[in-house]
């Protein structure tokens, strides 16, 4: 995990829940710990880690992610065992 990585982690785990990250980075972020990304139908996928699997809808058309997006990936990360 390099350097950007680490902001996007910290980024996630940040309260107040930030609104301004972007999803390519948070995929990114889970393919880095070793994380599978999947593509599903329309705009859904699923993010594996450590055994966890997750469904989420990618943003568009704007490229960053609202906040219950990143609560949800936050607790993904969470229940993966992945923390700041």
């Amino acid at each position: 995990m390099n350097s950007a990585h680490r902001k996007v982690l910290a980024a996630i785990f940040a309260r107040p829940t930030r609104s301004d990250i972007r999803w390519r980075d948070i995929e990114g972020l889970v393919v880095a710990l070793g994380g599978e990304v999947m593509e599903r139908a329309g705009s859904r996928i699923a993010m594996v880690l450590n055994g966890v699997v997750a469904v989420f809808h990618r943003p568009h058309p704007a490229p960053t992610t609202k906040k219950g997006a990143v609560d949800a990936v936050r607790q993904f990360l969470s229940n993966a065992e992945i923390g700041p």
